[in-house]
């Protein structure tokens, strides 16, 4: 997508594959029985009442879906533009594509079903390629991610379904299943692209201006402020509210801790924007996967606490250790915001479901950790039976993480290879973090340094 001729086939491309989506939601996709009109003589309207509950949450995920990573991502001086434009084209098209596979997956009769719980799912998976965005940014064309996101949703909806159903992890507010699989798929892609050994310097426009961090702080903004819906929309019963109250201690707490941590480890002990903008989310990652759970007060703290401390320590030490070393540059951080921040609580879903019992848990033990009760209200088999105890529960969290770990990488290092090794065109150095070659930049702005 250099020529012109070349950039007008690339974005042919892009409408044929809206075309495809649309022959498929032809042929597959009809309205669940909540949205479609209820006979004369029926009484019940709970169920649908149920769905448009969620609604609420439904517009706090586009938040920060449309706007909270979009400004997020605005820190580059030059590459505003991008951050917000393709956060937005990518955004429509991921939900489009995740409505279809995860659909696929669960199809009844030949169809899809199709309601407002299916787009809340699609928005959560709409983040995944965001996230691996932002390893990549400023650094990919448009047509390289369209294919990235196309790879990465099949994958990620294969690899939650496995997790959910079949090994039946507990995973409220996704943190293994969304942020650990879209910050190590993005990074090994990231590894794949990296540059030559004589072209690892930082770019001249891979970094922020004073206005460009203010927008980012937008997003930052944007994101702490709705990120308790993120965590608990899926959340069943009570467990809802406490994803609510546990999400926004650890938010708050990571905040408190990002400041500090940040003013001592930084440059004549002044406060770092960028771990401002990134590291003081990092606590509703951490507590995403055990947002529902009985984490009492202290323990939402403690885990905000934990992973306000490893955000801006990555930020410090271990990002620039990677560029350098294995030249791997991860633009956005996401290895700091997303990935060990899901890793801590992967950890952390394998400590609280070890010391998980019926009569802690009650009836909610049934939506919390299905394979631990001796029903199981799907048709899917779950790998090891039910009846689970809380020692074997554990081990399935962590064994969710590692197989999330291997499915991620592991695609990651085949797009990656895909996007660099085929007919994709990389983009070269001196057209790294730049607007310009794909939007119609004004002429004063062009001339800026």
């Amino acid at each position: 997508m250099h020529s012109p001729a070349a950039k007008v086939s690339g974005y042919v491309v892009l409408m044929t594959v809206q075309i495809i989506f649309l022959v498929l939601f032809w042929l597959f996709v009809r309205y669940e029985k909540t949205a479609l009109p209820r006979a004369l003589d029926a009484e019940d309207a709970g169920s649908a009442n149920e769905h448009v509950s969620k609604y609420p949450q439904f517009q706090d995920i586009q938040v920060m879906i449309f706007i909270g990573f979009g400004f997020l991502m605005t820190f580059l001086r030059k590459y505003g533009y991008s951050a917000t434009g393709f956060t937005l084209f990518m955004a429509a098209l991921v939900v489009q594509w995740s409505v279809l596979m995860k659909g696929f997956l669960h199809m009844e009769g030949g169809k899809i079903s199709l309601s407002l719980e299916n787009i809340i799912d699609a928005d959560i998976a709409a983040a995944v390629p965001l996230i691996s965005m932002g390893a990549l940014l400023g650094r990919t064309t448009p047509i390289q991610l369209l294919c990235m996101s196309i790879f990465e949703v099949a994958l990620f909806a294969a690899n939650e379904y496995l997790a959910l159903n079949v090994f039946s992890i507990c995973d409220c507010g996704g943190s293994i299943t969304v942020h650990a699989f879209g910050a190590y798929f993005g990074l090994a892609v990231a590894l794949m692209l990296r540059p030559a050994s004589d072209q690892n310097e930082t770019g001249k426009l891979e970094g922020a201006s004073y206005t460009s961090d203010i927008f980012a702080m937008i997003g930052t903004t944007f994101l702490w402020v709705y990120w308790p819906s993120f965590n608990s929309v899926l959340a069943e019963g009570a467990g809802g509210e406490r994803a609510i109250l546990n999400t926004f201690l650890s938010l708050a707490a990571a905040t408190v801790t990002s400041f500090v941590v940040s003013a001592l480890v930084s440059h004549e002990n002044k406060l770092d924007m960028v771990h401002v903008q990134n590291s003081t989310l990092a606590g509703g990652v951490a507590v995403g996967t055990v947002c529902n759970l009985l984490l009492g007060a202290h323990g939402a703290v403690l885990i905000g606490i934990i992973a306000g401390t490893v955000s801006v320590l990555g930020y410090r030490y271990l990002t620039p250790w990677l560029t350098a070393n294995l030249r791997l540059h991860d633009t956005c951080g996401v290895h700091n915001l997303h990935g060990m921040p899901a890793l801590i609580s992967a950890i952390a879903s394998a400590i609280y479901a070890s010391m998980a019992t019926v009569g802690e848990y009650q009836s909610e033990l049934q939506d919390i950790f299905p394979a631990m009760v001796g029903t199981n209200g799907t048709e899917t088999k779950i790998m090891g039976g039910l009846g689970r105890n809380a020692s074997s529960q554990a081990g399935f969290q962590l064994f969710g993480i590692a197989v999330t770990l291997l499915i991620a990488v592991g695609g990651g290092i085949l797009t990656g290879a895909v996007l660099k090794y085929t007919n994709f065109r990389n983009l070269k150095k001196d057209e790294h973090h730049q607007d310009e070659h794909y939007w119609e930049v004004p002429a004063v702005e062009g001339k800026e340094e």
